[in-house]
């Protein structure tokens, strides 16, 4: 009974239902696909061996490389929501398993850098390919004008949720210095 209720209650809609069938068929699509992704991406954090947290640490610090950014675990405590000592644990574990390398950070005596390893990259971007692969291969079998509502439905429910909600600052230490990222260009303004 009790696995019943957890396998259904990704189906539950907490709103009105939609007002017709067609509406109420693509709802349930959009849900078994957030259902499928946290699925898949939770299947691949256990096949990876990492806790949630460090999973987390992986992905974030795998970014931040892929970015060019550097990290300590400062940043990680922030962006994790939590306390150093925990971060110190989570960091502990993936040096020991050969996900992270410390390194002295190169202008403060106190500080570390931390960084992924290949072999980090590797359980991050396996854990994602399958899920990317499957999105990517229906999708490129889609005529352009499928595509084009999908693109614009999907667009105006991703506005739906932000909407209201505040708006994060990108911001990031590079170097021991708070930086405010710039506008993306690619942004529609408006104008």
């Amino acid at each position: 009974m009790p696995l019943t209720v957890v396998r259904r209650e990704h189906v539950h809609l907490y709103a009105r239902e939609p007002r017709t069938r067609s509406a109420k068929t693509a709802v349930d699509a959009l849900l078994r696909l957030q259902h499928a992704e946290e699925d898949q991406l939770e299947r691949a954090r256990v096949e990876s061996g990492l806790t949630k947290n460090e999973f987390l640490t992986v992905r974030y610090m795998l970014q931040a490389h892929r970015d060019g950014r550097s990290m300590g675990p400062k940043d990680l405590a922030v962006m994790l929501g939590v306390s150093n000592a925990s971060v110190t644990k989570i960091v502990d574990g993936l040096v020991e398993k050969g996900d992270l390398v410390r390194s002295p950070h190169p202008t403060d005596r106190r500080a570390q850098v931390l960084e992924p390893t290949v072999q980090a990259a590797r359980k991050i971007d396996v854990s994602y390919e399958t899920f990317h692969q499957a999105v990517v291969e229906v999708i490129d079998h889609l005529s352009a004008e499928d595509n084009e509502v999908l693109t614009r439905c999907l667009g105006q429910i991703t506005a739906a949720l932000d909407a209201g909600a505040p708006t994060p600052v990108d911001e990031y230490t590079v170097d021991g210095v708070a930086v405010r990222s710039l506008p993306d260009p690619t942004a529609d303004d408006g104008s």
